[in-house]
């Protein structure tokens, strides 16, 4: 009789003690305010077992529960609705969103469009943007084809051959526009990232490099790789010697003009 209690009462303790743990879960989640991007500290994840939670600094929360029992989060003391812990999903993995808004550490950025631009490029939307300007014409008599079939003057270009001042003003701005062509394309080969490479100078010895050998458009236009880069390089022989015959005469009264 007294061996039929002992395995009678270990036989209850066995199935409570295993009800307790298949019973027991890990519930692990982060929370999140409405953006669903912020995270929210300080939020108290209440279990009906008894237990309770506080979300860290990244919103995050680990708390122990029953399978039976039902959790709430708690913020500035509003509740939201209970979730049991049979219907989550997850547990592992139990994030939430709630109706708040907060201030978050990280913001998303708008997209953002990175483009990577080359001469011809620049040079090609430069044409296109003032296509009216690069192809404007000193006006002159024509003809047109009148709706009869008939040939005629063309009445506005025989008006604009008197508009003086218009002329001349669209004749400047075109030369300005083309001067400024030519100076970007000599900046784009002559740039300084590649004299540097090609003459070794540095710091005030490369400004002044820059400024002093700068080649014409006419040059830069014309001439090949191996013709532009010799130049350069012969350029940075002459302007080096002239910058250690600057050092051997010393004299701040002397002065010796660069080559």
């Amino acid at each position: 009789m007294k061996s039929a209690c002992t395995i009678l009462l270990l036989t209850a303790v066995s199935f409570i003690f295993g009800q307790k743990l298949t019973a027991q879960i890990t519930l692990n989640g982060t929370v999140y305010d409405s953006s669903r991007i912020n995270l929210v500290e300080g939020v108290r994840v209440v279990s009906t077992g008894g237990l309770f939670a506080v979300t860290d600094s990244m919103g995050r929360f680990t708390l122990m529960v029953n399978e039976k029992d039902s959790v709430i989060f708690i913020f500035r003391n509003k509740p939201t609705q209970h979730f049991a812990v049979k219907d989550i999903p997850d547990p592992a993995h139990f994030n939430i969103s709630i109706h708040i808004t907060v201030k978050g550490k990280y913001t998303t950025l708008k997209e953002v469009v990175v483009r990577t631009h080359s001469y011809r490029q620049d040079s090609i939307e430069n044409r296109q943007n003032y296509a009216d300007i690069f192809g404007y014409r000193k006006p002159g008599l024509s003809t047109s084809v009148l709706p009869g079939g008939g040939v005629g003057a063309d009445v506005d270009q025989l008006i604009n051959i008197f508009r003086f001042k218009r002329n001349r003003r669209l004749k400047a701005f075109q030369n300005r526009l083309e001067r400024a062509e030519e100076d970007k394309y000599v900046d784009y080969r002559f740039n300084r990232n590649f004299v540097r490479r090609v003459t070794q100078l540095t710091g005030t010895a490369l400004d002044s490099f820059m400024v002093r050998y700068r080649p014409s458009y006419d040059f830069a236009v014309q001439a090949d790789e191996i013709t532009f880069n010799r130049y350069i390089l012969n350029s940075s022989y002459a302007f080096k010697q002239y910058l250690k015959e600057l050092e051997i005469i010393g004299s701040p009264g002397m002065k010796k003009e660069p080559p």
